[in-house]
């Protein structure tokens, strides 16, 4: 049972040819097959499957059905579903139940989606190779050996291996991008403000978004649609509505990039190869390319975790064993801190948190966070000039494809620069898309991101199809 989009999927279902039943039932043996790739930390099968035998009974009765009626969603262990755990792949809150639905679970279940599981990840999000769980790494599917990326390692494999056909992920830095890019799928960072991050677990709260993993460009547009708009729970979230009528684009096909990204010494020499010739290839069809200075590469990823760890440290704050985490060690109060928070914690965590900290410390603020801060604006002030050029950019997602478990554990530095590409719309915003392109001769698949300005996600996805057009054809 492999389906090509979402609505191939429900178009079988229509005919009579399969039942919600069967196809949960495919996918919850699917997930035992390849337990040991770690994706889900827990499956709802009883759930899941009362859920389906619902919606065919439904379907049956004639009356009018959801728009991911059927569908098999899995959720990155960040986002919240009533009576349900929400762990964070962290021992800190390995047994929280969560109490409400975040306002994204919400609004699939309103149109029929089926949620099968929860997804692993790194620990509160904070990584690149999901090799932070509490629980245990992922493994990338095409190479057991090889990490899946992260921080939504567990949600984009669980999209590459065919055990659900949707994932909701999180992104402050790339943590859907990556992964995607790692695993040969899409994923999709909408713009921030797109999606409601109410019932998402913070991280960087001016920066985090929920993602969506898929099989297409088509199947992402839509559950886009479904799951963004105004909240009143999330003051942040934005008026506009997005329809993803992807065939309705219009722009003029003008696509900018920054030669400085693809000439960068850390660039793997084969993906920065294929990728200039995949661009220099667009404008025999029909797609304009033009080169723009960028000289603020240096800067990007200290702005990025001088900013992130800043509101890492003021939003884990609250996990001290007595508003949320494991408590009872000791009745004296600092002392029941330090246990927790030490015992609890996973040392990448420990060390985002002291870094926040530390640059949030009188004598260190104006130094660190008011010049990021600086940077972030300039940015800001950056892309906007950009986008008055151009309908979008194009950049590589990583700079390697996937690596091995193992290989940059030791220099925390070098895993931070990983995310070069990718925390660049984070930091503005904007939302960004990695698609599938090219395969590597070491075997992983690698392809390329796209970034549009904020708010204008209807001509990242019909750029995104057409690249993907071309480089199929």
């Amino acid at each position: 049972m492999n389906y090509t989009s979402i609505k191939d999927y429900q178009s079988l279902l229509a005919q009579g040819e399969i039942s919600c039943v069967d196809v949960v039932s495919h996918y919850i043996r699917e997930i035992k097959k390849y337990w040991h790739l770690n994706a889900f930390l827990e499956v709802y099968e009883k759930e899941a499957l009362d859920r389906a035998n619902e919606l065919d009974t439904l379907r049956k009765s004639g009356r009018k059905t959801g728009r991911l009626h059927g569908v098999i969603v899995g959720i990155k262990d960040v986002i919240c579903y009533k009576n349900h755990i929400t762990s964070a792949a962290s021992r800190m809150l390995e047994n929280f139940n969560s109490v409400y639905n975040a306002t994204a679970i919400e609004k699939l279940l309103q149109e029929e989606a089926i949620i099968i599981g929860r997804q692993n990840c790194d620990e509160f999000a904070m990584g690149s190779s999901n090799e932070n769980s509490a629980f245990g790494n992922v493994l990338n599917a095409i190479d057991n050996s090889r990490v899946p990326g992260g921080s939504s390692g567990g949600s984009a494999v669980a999209v590459q291996a065919g055990l659900c056909m949707i994932s909701l992920g999180s992104d402050t830095g790339g943590s859907v991008r990556q992964p995607a890019d790692f695993c040969g799928v899409v994923g999709l960072k909408p713009s921030y403000g797109r999606i409601s991050r109410y019932g998402l677990i913070a991280y960087g709260s001016s920066f985090d978004q929920i993602g969506i993993f898929a099989n297409n460009i088509d199947d992402a547009g839509l559950v886009l649609e479904i799951i963004s708009g105004k909240d009143v729970y999330d003051s942040t979230t934005i008026d506009d509505v997005f329809f993803s009528d992807i065939e309705a684009y219009t722009g003029t096909n003008k696509i900018g990039y920054f030669p400085v990204m693809f000439d960068h010494p850390g660039l793997d020499k084969e993906i920065a190869s294929k990728q200039k010739e995949f661009i220099n290839s667009l404008t025999k069809h029909g797609i304009e390319t033009l080169p723009i200075e960028f000289d603020l590469l240096d800067y990007i990823v200290p702005a990025y975790y001088i900013l992130t760890t800043a509101e890492a440290s003021s939003n884990l704050s609250r996990y001290d064993g007595l508003k949320y985490g494991v408590s009872g060690f000791s009745p004296e109060l600092e002392e029941q801190v330090k246990i927790t928070r030490s015992k609890f914690f996973g040392k990448e965590v420990q060390r985002r948190i002291m870094l926040g900290t530390f640059v949030l410390s009188e004598g260190y603020y104006d130094a660190y966070v008011t010049h990021a801060q600086k940077v972030r604006q300039i940015l800001l002030d950056k892309i906007k000039d950009i986008f008055q050029q151009v309908d979008a950019i194009i950049l590589p997602v990583s700079p390697t494809t996937a690596f091995k478990i193992g290989e940059k554990n030791n220099d925390p530095i070098e895993m931070f620069l990983a995310d070069i590409y990718t925390v660049f719309a984070n930091l503005t915003g904007i939302p960004a898309i990695s698609i599938p392109l090219f395969q590597h001769t070491n075997g992983m698949p690698f392809g390329i991101q796209l970034m549009a300005s904020h708010a204008n996600e209807l001509t990242l996805l019909s750029l995104s199809k057409k690249l993907i057009f071309i480089q199929n054809r």
